[in-house]
């Protein structure tokens, strides 16, 4: 396998101003369920807290 095989590619879409890559050599397109927390995310509560988590919580965009 030579370097350019190993490599991601960047394709040009006609009619685009933006540009597709090729997918990574090793890898897939479909996700992968082990990485994912659904208990965590559906419950809503933090994997970690820190020491100003509350006060992050409680303040206010100054827009609002």
């Amino acid at each position: 396998m030579s370097t350019e095989d190993s490599r991601q590619r960047i394709v040009r879409v006609p009619g685009s101003r933006r540009v597709k890559l090729t997918p990574a050599p090793g890898t897939t397109t479909e996700p992968v369920m082990d990485d994912e927390e659904p208990d965590a995310a559906a419950s809503g509560s933090p994997t970690f807290s820190g020491p100003n988590d509350a006060q992050l919580r409680l303040d206010v965009p100054p827009h609002y």
